[in-house]
């Protein structure tokens, strides 16, 4: 049978409720644009074993990936989200240990400069919070309001994490020119050195995991806040010269290093806001779009790909394409190559949820297919 019009081939995108492809069950392995081996997992079947809650819970969940048997795995996109999920909770641990530490030596010595970095280092670890939650919307199935899921909820929590980001440029360039107009002696400069040391080494120690991690699993927002961990230590660290500096009798040593750690979080801050603003616009890496291209033109049966869109929806991925194939064939051999090519794309692209694939007829001596569509160009 030959069609007259187009065929299309259209697949929902996978929620937690509904199982994946049931030919898909050797995605594993694809090589990520950073670096990093990326899963299309499978479905998450039902469990005959119980899982510990309360503290027992959270501090296996920390340490111990929630896994199964290659039968019983779950499905990736669950799994980034679990993955950032223990991210956060891990470094919210490092930063609580760090910012305790900090609270015990206040105990001890009345530094009131110490205590307003501890209480800094406190109020920080509590921007992970809307993120940990923008990851627990992540994993709720798509409803008839929001068809494409909450994908979203992760760059909302990254425009959050931005203006923290911001603020926190605000604040330390603030207070480094009131310090400068108004130099102010420092106490226990000792004590100051060692706090900002310390949060210093916390901070980048979290930056460094939420980053890794973040771009692991692609998400901007954790990366983002990862930034944000770096910047605080940055603003540790301003505490720390500035110690050394009055230790070595030059008292505008410490505003001065705060007005250099202030452009330092300013560039962070360009960085991250660059980041999320192309995650709000749709934005993509343009060699993943060279990367889907390039697979759909090697399906057998594919003459041309017409149109490709990609978009970020949180951490995972979903493409559009429009592809040719020959006009003589029927409307099942057309929708074998529109499986064909969502099922390349889902080898190919890293962090893909699902693709969909138009069918488009090429153009014989009849008339243009779309020509019903033209005056909607």
């Amino acid at each position: 049978m030959s069609p007259d019009t187009s065929d299309s081939h259209d697949h929902p995108s996978p929620t937690p409720s509904q199982a994946p492809h049931e030919d898909h069950d050797d995605h594993d392995g694809h090589d990520g644009h950073d670096g990093h081996d990326i899963d299309h997992g499978h479905a998450h079947g039902a469990h005959d074993h119980e899982h510990a809650t309360g503290i027992k819970g959270f501090l296996s969940s920390l340490f111990r990936p929630h896994s199964h048997d290659a039968a019983d795995s779950i499905d990736s996109a669950l799994e980034s989200s679990a993955e950032g999920i223990r991210a956060l909770k891990i470094s919210l641990v490092i930063l609580g240990l760090t910012a305790l530490a900090q609270l015990v030596v206040v105990l001890f010595t009345g530094s009131v400069a110490l205590l307003a970095d501890t209480i800094h280092n406190f109020s920080d670890a509590l921007t992970a919070v809307p993120l940990w939650i923008a990851f627990v919307m992540v994993r709720r199935a798509p409803t008839r309001r929001y068809t494409y899921g909450y994908g979203r909820a992760e760059d909302l929590a990254g425009v959050f994490i931005v203006a923290m980001i911001a603020l926190s440029a605000a604040v330390a360039g603030y207070e480094s020119v009131r310090r400068l107009l108004d130099p102010q002696p420092i106490s226990n400069v000792g004590v100051v050195l060692a706090a900002g040391v310390l949060g210093f080494v916390g901070n980048e120690a979290v930056a460094l995991y939420r980053i890794r991690v973040g771009r692991k699993i692609g998400s901007a927002a954790l990366v983002a806040d990862g930034l944000h961990a770096r910047t605080d230590g940055f603003t540790s660290l301003a505490v720390a010269g500035g110690a050394i500096g009055v230790m070595a009798g030059f008292p505008l040593a410490d505003p001065i290093v705060g007005l250099l750690i202030t452009v330092a979080i300013l560039v962070v801050l360009k960085s991250a806001a660059r980041d999320i603003y192309r995650r709000l616009m749709d934005a993509v890496e343009p060699e993943l779009v060279d990367t889907a291209e390039a697979a759909l033109r090697t399906v057998p049966g594919v003459q041309d790909v017409e149109s490709l869109r990609l978009r970020w929806l949180g951490h995972r991925l979903r493409a559009e394409t429009d592809i040719t194939v020959e006009n003589t064939l029927s409307v099942a051999a057309g929708h074998a190559i529109a499986v064909a090519a969502e099922h390349e794309l889902l080898h190919a692209v890293p962090r893909l949820d699902a693709a969909t694939v138009h069918v488009n007829p090429s153009h014989g001596e009849g008339a243009d297919p779309h020509e019903v569509m033209a005056h909607h160009q």
